[in-house]
């Protein structure tokens, strides 16, 4: 079965979306097949690897109501070994008509259980807060990847996202840990980012990936081409951190036979 992992942080602006692109295209770049899912009713993770808005008709939502099968809904990118279950506008105001439904958090994990077995990971962008688009993410999840912005404030407000991850672990999905704290958007050259990692280390320990996802140009244009940082520039600063982090990400799951033990708490 593919490794799970949803992308996670209530915060906005966090770089959610962009490793969540970035990461799995490091990861097909690799031959490694992935299946991204656009939970965002932005559709920011959907537009960022070319997929027009406005055309795409089926996706996440069909798939959540039980209007269509995953299978069906899954469309190719232009990364090869990376498709994608995109956000289209029924994703906006889901959530109140989930709201009605049985098992109304487990829906993207039933929907999952048809998943073909191509792929090796699969990745949950999620929306930025703590809603029931979200709990479904985790309920489908073996764990949960939170960027962490190297600025003033980035600590505030995890407290609750790990209360959310806890919460989930106990009443609907066992097997959830944390893959990981992955530090976004540094500037080695600014000392508040070296002190939010340094805390972030301090709190976290290990659980803090290795690689540090920098500032960078090139990553922020890349979405506005709608394509990934690798195919809009392999060379800069940004793709080869992704590229390193897929790298960490494969070893620690190489590691531990595929799987990790970490507590979300």
């Amino acid at each position: 079965m593919p490794r799970t992992i949803s992308i996670a942080n209530q915060k906005g602006g966090v770089g959610k979306t962009t490793t969540a692109i970035n990461l799995s295209a490091a990861l097909a770049r690799k031959g490694t097949p992935v299946l991204l899912i656009d939970m965002d009713p932005q559709g920011n993770a959907s537009s960022g690897l070319g997929l027009d808005k406005d055309s795409v008709t089926t996706g996440t939502a069909d798939v959540l109501v039980g209007f269509r099968d995953l299978r069906s809904a899954v469309l190719p990118t232009a990364d090869d070994h990376l498709d994608v279950l995109p956000a289209t506008r029924s994703l906006v105001g889901l959530e109140v008509e989930l709201v009605s439904l049985p098992r109304r958090e487990l829906r993207l994990h039933e929907a999952l259980q048809d998943l073909p077995r191509q792929y090796d990971y699969v990745f949950i962008d999620c929306p930025p807060s703590l809603n029931l688009l979200t709990v479904n993410a985790l309920a489908a999840s073996d764990s949960v990847l939170i960027p962490l912005q190297a600025e003033y404030f980035a600590m505030e407000g995890l407290g609750e996202l790990l209360r959310t991850i806890t919460a989930a672990r106990q009443d609907l999905n066992p097997r959830l840990v944390r893959e990981g704290v992955l530090i976004t958007m540094s500037d080695n050259r600014n000392n508040l980012s070296r002190e939010v990692e340094s805390q972030a280390r301090q709190v976290f320990g290990p659980d803090v990936f290795g690689t540090v996802i920098p500032r960078n140009v090139r990553l922020a244009e890349a979405p506005s081409f709608g394509q990934s940082v690798f195919h809009h520039d392999q060379s800069c600063r940004g793709a080869q951190a992704y590229a390193a982090l897929a790298d960490e990400l494969l070893s620690r799951h190489g590691s531990a036979n595929g799987s990790v033990h970490r507590e979300a708490s």
